[in-house]
């Protein structure tokens, strides 16, 4: 016990290893839901539910393990919500690509997200993108998340003369879809704890009961991981038509990882005064490493959740609540089978739920200026009508420079950025 007190500093912290132990154990109830929705969504890409529920387990196991170990920090992994559906609904669905080649590309994003985090090129690129631009695509894969949700659920559905209408909400699928996200609301005002997970398992439970569900028992041996693991396709994320697509990955893990180890350690007070993330090399690369480790494993991009303020409210200060988290995920390898009776409808409350919470960054754009407000307006509509993540940010990208060059106001464009765009728009004009 002196040993643990003197690595993760637990006195220096003002914590106890008991506090530590509940904060890990909060932080998990708080994200146990992606053992649920990952394998759903992932297997929308025609991949092993039961090897990508494996993956995700050990992915997230690793993450954790690597964050509290080597950053210290009491922030937990898994694989992010967004990127698995970009994986799923842009990469392969809508471009037609194997996911074996949408994992090389994640492998790919992540080995240059580790060199970024190596050579220190991490403020540099995070101080280049526009702030606005980076809300904006928070918020952008947000509406992209709901607009899944929603057709998952059958709540809304093609209609050859207007692309999308409502769906019957009547229906048993979609009626549940809404008391998921309804009691997830409820949960969450009140502060219930683990109220996604929970909402996710009362629908499970109602689907039983009345014979929409079939029940497959709820402890087993972990299923093979052989159909997913090292399967990922290098060499085919190399073609030229998946560059926008590992940027993707790339920027949206980068900006997505900032954000909550900026959040994490404000909530934590382990921020310094002049705002530096401590351990922040540290904690980039083990969100970086713990990426590669997910597509070699067989999941789309890991990254730093969110949820591990909840962990931080319950009292986590250092790394070992970290470590907790990601043995919890161990033991949750032996409930496969719980993980495979949960209906996809009763995950898109939870999916639905996520992207309520990415909308509130739109809260922080300043809707007076147009060249600020117009680039998210187009990340946060062409997103999910255009149905890639990719293209949204790369429309709002080039939205963003165009205004700010035809409104005079070209020395507010970084070079970066004006790098990039011409890329985009090459791309566009070239290769779409």
């Amino acid at each position: 016990m002196d040993a643990i007190e003197r690595y993760f500093g637990i006195d220096g912290n003002n914590t106890t290893i008991k506090t530590e132990i509940l904060a890990g154990v909060t932080t998990f109830l708080t994200m146990v839901y992606i053992i649920f929705v990952n394998p759903s969504m992932l297997a929308e890409a025609g991949m092993d539910s039961g090897a990508v529920f494996v993956a995700t387990c050990l992915a997230s196991a690793i993450g954790c393990f690597l964050m509290g170990l080597i950053a210290k920090l009491p922030v937990a992994l898994a694989p992010g919500m967004g990127l698995n559906a970009f994986f799923t609904f842009s990469v392969v669905l809508g471009m037609g690509k194997s996911w074996q080649v949408a994992l090389g590309a994640v492998f790919v994003s992540g080995l240059l997200f580790v060199l970024i985090s190596v050579f220190k090129l991490r403020e540099w690129v995070i101080n280049a993108i526009p702030y606005t631009l980076k809300q904006g695509i928070v918020a952008g894969i947000g509406a992209f998340l709901a607009f899944i949700a929603l057709k998952n659920a059958g709540i809304i559905v093609a209609n050859p003369a207007t692309f999308v209408s409502m769906g019957n909400i009547t229906d048993f699928a979609p009626a549940m879809a809404i008391l998921s996200f309804f009691l997830i609301v409820v949960f969450v005002q009140r502060k219930v704890p683990a109220a996604v997970m929970l909402s996710i398992l009362i629908v499970t439970v109602i689907s039983l009961i009345t014979g929409h569900a079939q029940y497959q028992g709820i402890v087993s041996a972990p299923p093979s991981i052989a159909p997913t693991f090292m399967q990922l396709d290098i060499a085919g994320a190399l073609d030229v038509s998946m560059i926008s697509v590992i940027f993707a990955f790339l920027f949206v893990v980068l900006f997505d990882t900032s954000g909550t180890l900026i959040g994490v350690t404000k909530k934590a007070g382990l921020m310094k005064n002049d705002g530096e993330i401590p351990n922040l090399g540290k904690a980039l690369f083990a969100d970086s490493s713990a990426a590669v480790a997910g597509s070699l494993l067989g999941t789309s991009s890991v990254t730093s959740y969110v949820e591990s303020t909840a962990g931080v409210a319950a009292g986590g200060r250092t790394g070992l609540t970290a470590i907790v988290v990601g043995l919890l995920f161990l033991l949750a390898l032996f409930f496969a089978p719980l993980a495979g009776m949960i209906p996809a409808y009763a995950t898109s409350g939870a999916i639905f739920y996520v992207a309520v919470l990415m909308l509130f960054t739109l809260r922080e754009i300043d809707w007076d200026d147009l060249t600020e407000a117009s680039p998210v307006a187009v990340v946060l509509l062409l997103t999910p009508l255009t149905f890639s993540i990719a293209d949204g940010i790369a429309l709002g990208f080039i939205t963003y420079t165009i205004g700010k060059l035809v409104s005079g106001r070209h020395k507010e464009v970084s070079v970066a950025v004006w790098v990039l765009t011409a890329i985009l728009l090459v791309k566009f004009i070239f290769l779409h």
